[in-house]
């Protein structure tokens, strides 16, 4: 029998192919806890909330965010399961499609909102250094540019990107970019008047703290592809948690502030104009060339989600998806997106409240001996009750949260279903 890829989202990986150190699991998720988009986040919660607030909002989602992260990427690791394969030992094989096709819409999604602020940056950049008649300010180029770049990084795999690339200078490059944004903010904005100013009340602490959780939940369904190439949990989990954590609040608190003091208007263009200006757009330009690994893992995860559903090398797939991401980023605008990443929120985080209690309580971290059923309806209803209390939290009591409440009542009901669970169980490994 021949080995299978270490990209197939249904085996496996095996030993020799678990690789990956807890420093370059916390480079990568450094790494993908920064980037233009962390910064627009960061820009939404600004006007709203006002300095202090947004940052109370940013330190106390991300905190939650990342437990949950990285409690997800040691399933990576116990089981050697992609995301997808891990999500069908508690949904089971046909419950399990679901989340794939949701997880590649909000990919798809993703990628292309990645190419296109790639692409606005880039465009803004040449806009500076050569002028506005010159070819390269042309929106289209930049998106062929990025979209092929994108492509071309998800096709060649994790394992390359993280150890050829972002280990050996991706990582320094970021850290440089940070710093640069964050000398000039302390030397040209008045950091106590913007502290002690308040925000205008258009934002509850609670939506804030949503958005700031939305970031890492939006990593939930992609962390095992990259986790399973590790073998030891307690590195997963702390590169995982430090990693994202130092890199998210430093970026979306960077968002918050650039927006605050330079550019109030909270407009992509108006706060990619203001990190333009600082350090003559280096920082900006740094970012921006790290950047395409957002995109990359957008679209190497879609490819690994969609061959749930149709039977195709990954590899394959993943340049499929990239030039879907190319074509969408296109012809479509940057748009405001608060409501894609609470609408994230409210379909992932009850689904893994359920995958954690599954793992965690119920199989006590056993990779072995997993069930498949053709549709679990346990955790099928657990996960749909916990989607139905976000949104009636969101509608009805905004200012309560709907995240964790939404993921604790899934896991809750789900914990509680057990019995149930346990006379459901089919003794066919998965």
């Amino acid at each position: 029998m021949s080995t299978p890829s270490p990209f197939s989202p249904d085996h496996p990986v095996s030993a020799e192919q678990r690789v990956l150190s807890g420093r370059d699991l916390c480079s990568l998720w450094f790494s993908l806890g920064i980037g233009l988009m962390v910064l627009q986040t960061g820009a939404l919660l600004g006007p709203g909330l006002g300095l202090a607030n947004a940052v109370l909002a940013i330190i106390v989602g991300t905190s939650v965010g990342v437990l949950l992260l990285a409690s997800v990427g040691v399933i990576g690791s116990d089981t050697g399961l992609s995301s997808m394969a891990a999500l069908r030992r508690s949904l089971g094989r046909n419950g399990a499609r679901l989340p794939a096709m949701l997880n590649l819409l909000q990919l798809i999604g993703w990628g292309s909102f990645e190419i296109i602020v790639m692409r606005d940056a880039a465009s803004l950049l040449s806009e500076r250094a050569f002028g506005a008649g010159s070819a390269l300010t042309n929106p289209l180029l930049w998106t062929l540019c990025f979209g092929v770049l994108a492509t071309l990084l998800a096709i060649s795999g994790p394992l390359t990107f993280v150890r050829k690339i972002l280990r050996k200078w991706g990582i320094w490059l970021l850290i440089g970019a940070c710093l640069w944004l964050t000398w000039n903010l302390f030397a040209k904005a008045d950091l106590a008047a913007l502290w002690a100013r308040a925000g205008d009340g258009s934002m509850p602490l609670a939506i804030g703290i949503d958005i700031a959780i939305a970031m890492p939940l939006s990593w939930l369904p992609l962390i095992a592809d990259y986790s399973r190439f590790s073998q030891r949990a307690s590195r997963v989990f702390a590169g995982t948690a430090l990693g994202y954590f130092i890199g998210n609040v430093w970026m979306m608190s960077l968002g918050v502030a650039y927006t605050l003091a330079f550019a109030p208007a909270a407009e992509v263009n108006t706060l990619l104009l203001a990190l333009a200006g600082a350090g003559l757009g280096i920082p900006l330009l740094l970012i921006l060339l790290d950047e395409s690994e957002k995109a990359f893992a957008d679209i190497h995860s879609a490819a690994v989600s969609s061959g749930f559903l149709v039977r195709l090398k990954v590899e394959h797939l993943a340049l499929a998806i990239g030039v879907l991401c190319t074509l969408i980023a296109s012809f479509a605008p940057l748009a405001q997106y608060q409501n894609f990443l609470l609408l994230i929120g409210s379909v992932f985080a009850p689904l893994f409240g359920v995958v954690l209690v599954d793992h965690f309580i119920i199989r006590r971290r056993r990779s072995d001996a997993s069930p498949i059923h053709s549709l679990h309806w346990p955790a099928l209803l657990a996960w749909a009750i916990g989607v139905a209390a976000y949104h009636l939290l969101a509608h009805y009591a905004p200012n309560l949260g709907s995240t964790l409440p939404a993921l604790l009542l899934a896991g809750v009901v789900y914990w509680a279903a057990a019995p149930a669970v346990s006379r459901d169980r089919e003794t066919t490994p998965a």
